[in-house]
C-alpha cells in the first residue's frame, strides 16, 4: 500500500488480529464488474479484511458475502421504479440496519445513486465512512448535486478528470480514478483479429450499428438506424452491417424490427458489442457509454439519441441540462470530434450523411485517431488500483 500511512489506531487494531469490514452495494451488472476490480485490489492491502454487501457473480467470485443479488436493484424506466419503490425501500431499510449491527470501517456504494446516496447519507451520520464509486453526470446535470452527493460521500471516485474540479466548488473530496474501460482496451485494437472472432471478410466495408442496451433505446432509435444503414448501403457496395445485442431482450426487439425494415447483409450478434466496435470502419451508435467505447476502439463514429418528447420538453424547460456537448468523445476532447445528432436532429437522412462523411473521408479518419489516443491516455490510470489506493488512504486519516 505504497504511499498510505496508517493512524497508530487502525496499525494497531490490524496488528491485535481486528479484521477489518468493508461493505460494498453495487446496484446493478457493471457496477457488479466494477466493483470485482476495486475488492481484488483492497485485498492486495488488506488481506485479512471482510467483504460484505450487496453484488452479483463478479464480486462473489472476487471474495463477497453477498447478503443480496444486484438484480435486486437494476430496475429501469420510471414506470418500473414506482412500481418496485416499496419494496426497494424496504430493501434499503433492511440492509442499512445490518450495515449498522455489521458496523463496517467503510461503506462502498458503487454507482446506483438513487439507492445507494441515502444509504450512503444515513451511514455517513451513524459515524461510518463512505465512499461512492461513478460519480452521476454532475457535468451534465444540476451542477449542484454535487453539494448533495457530498453530505452523503465522505470521498467520490470519478471516472472522468473533469469532474473533480465540480466537486471541489462545493467542498467535496473527490478523486479521479481513471476509466476501468480505457485499461481493458488496448491502445491499438487489433481490426483483422475482431473480424476473425466474428467471421467476417477481412476487407469488405463494415458498420456497426449500437442502438442502446434498453428496449426504449432501441423503440425510439432502431427504425432511424436501420434506415440510415439502408441509405448507407445503396452507396457503399457489398456493406457489412453488424448489430449487436446487449441481451435476449434486445435481440428478440432488433429482430422484430428487422421484420418490419428487412435490409439484406444484417450480422445481429449476442454481445460481442466490442469485437463488433472494432471490426467496423464506421459505427453509429446512441449515446452513453458505447460512445466512449467507440472512442477506445478508435473507430471513427456518429452518435445519435433521443428521448420522449415529453421528457425534453421538461428538461429544456426547467434548464436542467447544462451543456451543449452531449457524447463523451466530444465531452471528453472539449471540441465536436464526432458528429452528435439528438432529437429532431436524428433523422435517417442526417444519421446516413454523416456516417458517409467518414466513408468519403480517409483524411478525416486518420486524424481522429491521435485524438482518440489522447483521451485514451488520459483514462488509462489502473483504476481498481487507483481507486483502491483512494479508499486505503480514507480508512488510513483520522
Amino acid at each position: 500500500m505504497a504511499g498510505v500511512t496508517l493512524t497508530p489506531s487502525l496499525e494497531l487494531a490490524l496488528a491485535a488480529g481486528k479484521k477489518l469490514r468493508i461493505a460494498i452495494v453495487a446496484g446493478e451488472a457493471s457496477g457488479d464488474l466494477l466493483a470485482s476490480g476495486l475488492v481484488r485490489e483492497l485485498r492486495l492491502r488488506f488481506p485479512t479484511a471482510e467483504f460484505a454487501g450487496v453484488g452479483g457473480e463478479h464480486l462473489r467470485a472476487a471474495g463477497l458475502d453477498t447478503w443480496h443479488d444486484c438484480s435486486e436493484l437494476a430496475v429501469m424506466g420510471l414506470a418500473e421504479v414506482l412500481r418496485h419503490l416499496p419494496r426497494l425501500l424496504r430493501l434499503r431499510r433492511a440492509l442499512h440496519q445490518r450495515l449498522l449491527q455489521w458496523r463496517p470501517d467503510v461503506f462502498i456504494g458503487v454507482d446506483a445513486p438513487d439507492f445507494n446516496l441515502g444509504l450512503e447519507r444515513r451511514l455517513k451520520q451513524a459515524g461510518i465512512r463512505t465512499v461512492h464509486y461513478v460519480s452521476p453526470s454532475v457535468w451534465a446535470w444540476r451542477e449542484g448535486r454535487a453539494a448533495k452527493i457530498g453530505r452523503s460521500a465522505d470521498r467520490v471516485l470519478c471516472l472522468f478528470p473533469m469532474e473533480p474540479p465540480i466537486y471541489e466548488r462545493h467542498g467535496v473530496d473527490a478523486r479521479f480514478v481513471g476509466h476501468p474501460l480505457a485499461d481493458a482496451f488496448p491502445l491499438e485494437p487489433d481490426r483483422g483479429a475482431a473480424r476473425g472472432r466474428l467471421g467476417l471478410p477481412g476487407e469488405a466495408p463494415v458498420l456497426a450499428l449500437l442502438p442502446g442496451s434498453r428496449l426504449g433505446e432501441i423503440d425510439r432509435l432502431f427504425p432511424e438506424f436501420i434506415e440510415a444503414a439502408r441509405r448507407v448501403t445503396v452507396q457503399v457496395p457489398g456493406l457489412v452491417v453488424v448489430v449487436p445485442a446487449a441481451n435476449p431482450a434486445c435481440r428478440a426487439a432488433i429482430e422484430n424490427g428487422l421484420l418490419a425494415r428487412p435490409l439484406a447483409n444484417v450480422m445481429v450478434t449476442d454481445g460481442k458489442a466490442h469485437d463488433a466496435m472494432v471490426a467496423s470502419d464506421v459505427v453509429l451508435l446512441a449515446s452513453g457509454t458505447a460512445a466512449l467505447e467507440g472512442l477506445l476502439a478508435k473507430r471513427p463514429m456518429v452518435v445519435g439519441y433521443r428521448i420522449s418528447a415529453l421528457t425534453y420538453r421538461i428538461v429544456m424547460l426547467l434548464g436542467m441540462m447544462r451543456v451543449n456537448r452531449y457524447s463523451l468523445p466530444n465531452v471528453l476532447a472539449n471540441e465536436p470530434i464526432v458528429p452528435e445528432l439528438m432529437q429532431q436532429d436524428c433523422t435517417p437522412e442526417n444519421l446516413a450523411e454523416a456516417v458517409m462523411h467518414w466513408f468519403r473521408s480517409p483524411d478525416a479518419r486518420t486524424a481522429l485517431l491521435p485524438r482518440y489516443q489522447h483521451i485514451h491516455l488520459k483514462l488509462r490510470r489502473d483504476a481498481s488500483s487507483a481507486a483502491a489506493d483512494a479508499v486505503a488512504e480514507l480508512l488510513a486519516s483520522p
